[in-house]
C-alpha cells in the first residue's frame, strides 16, 4: 500500500511524508485495520527515529552548536512561551475550560523532530544557518516537553510541590550526568572500540544501529526521550574518522524504517468528535501555520537576524509534534481532558503536519512572494558597516563563511591579499572578528548594504556561497553599482556554472568538479607510478634473463642494478 501510493505521490509531485502519513490512516483503525496497537509497528518506528536521529548528530559539528545555542535557546524558549499564552487564549475564547485549553496551548508550541529533520536532509539545509538554529529549537522543545510531561505525570498522581521540584531537580542531574558520561566515551572509549570495529564494515553499521539505540534507550530511562539520546549518540561520533561510511551505510536502513513511524502516527490518529470542531481546528492550524513563523521571525529579528533567516526557521517549524498526540494521550489517560480534545489536537496535527511539509521544501519561492511586506521586520541595518568603517585596503571581498568561504579567505590572506569577509550570521562573523580576520555582517543579496562597501578599490568579489539565485542576485546588483572589478562565484552544478557564466560571472568556481579532477589526477599518477614499478621490478626479478642482472652483486644481494640508479619513493 505504501509503495502504490508513495508512487502516486511522486508522479502528483507530493512530498512522500504525507503519503505516508495518509497510507497510516488508511491501514489504521479508521481505515482497514490492518495495524493495531500490537507493539511490533511501533517498536520498527522507533528503531527508524533513532536512526535518524543518530546520523543528524553525526553530520553535526561541535562548533556549530556552540555557535547557535544562544540564539536557539532564546528563540526556543521565546517561541515556547508566546505560543502557549496566545493559544490558551484562543481555547478559552472557544468555550474551553482551563485545564483542556491548557493541554491545547502547549500542544501547539512544540514542533515535529522527526519531520522537520527528515527534510532538511532531504533539501541538505541542516548545516544551514537555519537548519542549524532550528535543530538547537526543537533540542529546547524536547527538554520542555519532558518537563511539561514530568509535572503532568506528578499532579496526575497526586504528589505535591515538593515531589515534583524534586523531579526536576533530578532530571537536571541525570542530565548532567548523561552529558559527563558520553564525553568520557567520546575522549577515552570510542576511539579506541572504533579502531577495532572498524576492521569490518558489517560490524561498523551494527555498532552504529545499537550504539544509538543504546543510548537513546538509556536516556528514556533517565526520564528524557529517546531522540534526545540518539542525537546525542550520532554526535558523540561525530568527530571520528569513520562516520561517513557509518552514515553512508545507514541511510538506506533510516529510510525503510522511518516508513513504519509515519504509518504509526497516521493510524494513531482519531477523529471520533473532529465533526463538531472544524471551526477550532482550522483557527489552530492556521495560527501555528502562520503565527508560529511570525513569533519565531519577530524574536530572530531582535536579535539582528536577518528576517530571511528568521523567515526559514519559523516555517520550519509550523507544525505541531507527535509528542503533542503523546501528551494529549496522556492527559486523556490521567482524565484531565475527554476524547474532544485529543481528537481536536490530532486533527491539528494532521492538517499542520501536511502543510506544513509544503512550507518547509519551499519557503524560499514563498519568501520571494512575501519579501516586501515582510522586511518591515528587517533588524539588522546596525550591523552593516559604512564604508568608513572597512579597512581601506581591501582589495577582496568574500562572500560567505562556511567550510568552503573560510578556506578560501585564509588561502588569500596568505598569498598577501587584503580580504574582506561578508556573512549573514551573526556569530560567524564575531568569531571570524576575534581571530584578527576583518568580518562584516550582510547578505549578498542586499544592495543597499552592497554599496556601502569599498568597491571602488576592489579588485575581487568572490561568492563561496552555492545558491544560483543568490548568486544571479549578487551580479546583477553588482552592475547596478557599477563594479570594475572580477567577480567569481561558486555552482554546485555544471547546469548552475553555465548559467552563471551567461549571467556575467567571470568565474565560476566548481567545488566538487575541481575536486573529483585533482582526486583523479592524484589517483592516475599513483596507478602509474605503481604500474612502472611492476614493470621494474618484472625486468629485475626475471631469472636467466640478460635483464635480470642475477650476475650482478647488487642484483645477488636482493637489491637492484646501478644502471637503475636509487628507487625514488617519493611517489
Amino acid at each position: 500500500m505504501a509503495a502504490i501510493v508513495g508512487l502516486v505521490a511522486t508522479r502528483l509531485r507530493q512530498p512522500m511524508i504525507v503519503a505516508f502519513i495518509g497510507v497510516g490512516v488508511l491501514v489504521g483503525p479508521v481505515g482497514t485495520g490492518w495495524v493495531v496497537a500490537d507493539g511490533t509497528i511501533e517498536l520498527l518506528a522507533r528503531l527508524g527515529i533513532a536512526v535518524l536521529l543518530f546520523l543528524v548528530g553525526l553530520r553535526l559539528d561541535l562548533h556549530l552548536i556552540r555557535n547557535t545555542g544562544p540564539i536557539a535557546l532564546i528563540t526556543g524558549l521565546g517561541q515556547v512561551i508566546l505560543t502557549a499564552v496566545i493559544g490558551y487564549g484562543g481555547a478559552i475564547a472557544f468555550g474551553m475550560d482551563a485545564t483542556s485549553a491548557l493541554y491545547v496551548a502547549v500542544a501547539l508550541t512544540f514542533s515535529s523532530t522527526i519531520i522537520v529533520v527528515k527534510l532538511l536532509s532531504d533539501k541538505h539545509e541542516i548545516e544551514q544557518l537555519h537548519g542549524r538554529i532550528a535543530l538547537g529549537v526543537l533540542i529546547v522543545q524536547d527538554i520542555v516537553v519532558v518537563l511539561v510531561m514530568i509535572v503532568l505525570t506528578a499532579v496526575g498522581h497526586g504528589s505535591g510541590d515538593t515531589n515534583i521540584g524534586l523531579s526536576v531537580v533530578l532530571v537536571v542531574a541525570k542530565g548532567i550526568a548523561l552529558l559527563v558520561g558520553v564525553g568520557l566515551m567520546m575522549r577515552y572509549v570510542l576511539p579506541w572500540l572504533l579502531g577495532h570495529i572498524a576492521r569490518s564494515q558489517e560490524l561498523l553499521v551494527l555498532f552504529g544501529v545499537a550504539y544509538a539505540v543504546g543510548v537513546a534507550a538509556l536516556t528514556e530511562w533517565l526520564g528524557f526521550s529517546s531522540e534526545v539520546g540518539a542525537f546525542i549518540a550520532g554526535i558523540s561520533l561525530a568527530a571520528t574518522p569513520y562516520r561517513d561510511a557509518m552514515g553512508a551505510r545507514l541511510v538506506s536502513l533510516r529510510d525503510f524504517l522511518l516508513l513504519f513511524f509515519f504509518l504509526d502516527l497516521g493510524a494513531r490518529l482519531e477523529f471520533a468528535d473532529a465533526g463538531g470542531q472544524v471551526v477550532e481546528a482550522l483557527v489552530f492550524s492556521a495560527f501555528v501555520l502562520i503565527g508560529k513563523p511570525i513569533i519565531v521571525m519577530l524574536i530572530m529579528a531582535v536579535m539582528r537576524y536577518p528576517v530571511r533567516v528568521g523567515f526559514a526557521t519559523g516555517a520550519t517549524l509550523a507544525q505541531i509534534s507527535e509528542f503533542s498526540l503523546i501528551l494529549a494521550a496522556l492527559g486523556f489517560g490521567l482524565g484531565h481532558i475527554d476524547g474532544a480534545t485529543v481528537s481536536l489536537i490530532t486533527v491539528v496535527g494532521l492538517i499542520t503536519i501536511g502543510c506544513s511539509t509544503y512550507l518547509i521544501l519551499y519557503w524560499s519561492a514563498i519568501f520571494d512572494r512575501l519579501e516586501r511586506w515582510v522586511a518591515v521586520f528587517e533588524r539588522t541595518e546596525k550591523l552593516r558597516p559604512e564604508a568608513a568603517d572597512v579597512t581601506p585596503e581591501i582589495d577582496t571581498i568574500v562572500y560567505g563563511l562556511g567550510r568552503f568561504g573560510t578556506h578560501v579567505a585564509e588561502h588569500l590572506s596568505e598569498s598577501g591579499h587584503k580580504v574582506l569577509v561578508v556573512d549573514f550570521d551573526p556569530q560567524r562573523v564575531a568569531h571570524h572578528n576575534n581571530r584578527g580576520q576583518p568580518a562584516v555582517f550582510g547578505s549578498a543579496e542586499d544592495v543597499h548594504f552592497l554599496e556601502s562597501l569599498p568597491l571602488a578599490q576592489t579588485r575581487y568579489v568572490i561568492s563561496t556561497i552555492p545558491v544560483i539565485d543568490t548568486s544571479r542576485t549578487l551580479l546583477h546588483n553588482l552592475r547596478q553599482a557599477k563594479y570594475a572589478g572580477r567577480t567569481v562565484v561558486t555552482a554546485h552544478t555544471r547546469h548552475d556554472a553555465e548559467q552563471l557564466r551567461s549571467a556575467g560571472a567571470d568565474v565560476v568556481l566548481e567545488p566538487f568538479a575541481l575536486a573529483a579532477g585533482a582526486t583523479s589526477d592524484a589517483l592516475r599518477a599513483a596507478l602509474d607510478a605503481l604500474d612502472q614499478d611492476e614493470s621494474d621490478s618484472a625486468r629485475v626479478a626475471e631469472p636467466g634473463s640478460a635483464e635480470s642482472g642475477i650476475d650482478d652483486p647488487a642484483a645477488s644481494r636482493g637489491g637492484v642494478p646501478e644502471e637503475f640508479g636509487p628507487r625514488d619513493t617519493r611517489e
